[in-house]
């Protein structure tokens, strides 16, 4: 009897979640499915049918120089700005423990871009950073230096979108760390300072250790949203000046939507794909071994 009813809440239960499981299969299984089968052909958007060439994808844009160069770009980017946004968003953090007067207007004035709309952001930057009538240059003609081309100087192109994406996104570093923080007793930093632990004493030995899963999280979720960056990408430079802020997805994009080669942007979108499963895989081990 006890078996019976057991097999028909399990039934129960199978029938209510199939929705959304097929649901997910669909959005996800099906198009990954499809990219792989997609990057072994010879796939024109605009020509009929197609033709299987094997990994001939994969060997021709590795050996092209924008490819590489789009890689190298990313990789610069996704390092640069996942550090950067988690080492600020750790001191706004450490910053804001505690109760002071005006707190909640200072929390709503740093998490306030990450509530506006990226193309609003870029829209607002683009603005910003302008040659002619950007505030940027104004404030540094009023200082006595030169103009800077944000975004049409090679050397600092992808600095620049780069401070667009910190900007934007260190909050969203700052909300989980502080998070972290705040389910820290304050009584264990009572006892380190009762013991004659110092700032610094406290915050390597006992604060950071405390946050490290929160922090890895941050990267983890920081490193694969900066890895595939493309609106920020698009919206303010299109991959120039040159090739200079050209990154792996805006690539994916210029191959299936520009010039409707299906076949080597699913090749493209498959690099990405794998590079994204290893380095979650590398940050997944290292959250559940700190759990353990």
């Amino acid at each position: 009897m006890q078996t019976t009813y057991r097999l028909k809440g399990n039934a129960f239960y199978y029938i209510i979640f199939a929705p959304a499981f097929l649901l997910i299969l669909f959005l996800t299984i099906y198009p990954v499915f499809s990219v792989l089968v997609n990057s072994l052909y010879k796939y024109n958007f605009l020509s009929e049918g197609k033709t299987f060439i094997g990994l001939h994808n994969f060997k021709q844009i590795l050996g092209e120089g924008i490819f590489r160069t789009a890689f190298v770009n990313t990789v610069i980017f996704s390092l640069v700005a996942t550090i950067t946004e988690a080492t600020l968003g750790v001191a706004l953090a450490l910053l804001f423990y505690g109760r002071f007067a005006g707190k909640r207007a200072a929390m709503t004035t740093v998490i306030f871009p990450m509530m506006i709309s990226t193309m609003v952001i870029c829209a607002i930057w683009k603005t910003m950073y302008h040659y002619d009538i950007g505030v940027l240059n104004y404030l540094l003609t009023s200082l006595g230096f030169g103009r800077v081309g944000w975004l049409t100087d090679q050397s600092i192109a992808l600095v620049s979108v780069m401070i667009v994406d910190v900007w934007q996104w260190t909050p969203f570093a700052f909300i989980i760390v502080q998070a972290g923080l705040n389910s820290v007793p304050t009584e264990l930093f009572e006892a380190a300072h009762i013991d004659g632990a110092g700032y610094f004493g406290t915050l390597f030995h006992i604060t950071i250790p405390i946050l490290a899963n929160q922090i890895l999280l941050v990267f983890l979720l920081r490193t694969i949203d900066t890895f595939r960056i493309f609106d920020k990408v698009y919206a303010l430079t299109q991959g120039g000046p040159g090739n200079a802020t050209e990154t792996v997805s805006y690539f994916i994009y210029r191959e299936g939507f520009s010039f409707f080669n299906l076949g080597r942007a699913s090749a493209a979108s498959v690099y990405t794909l794998l590079v994204i499963a290893v380095i979650a895989t590398l940050y997944i081990r290292n959250i559940l071994k700190e759990e353990s």
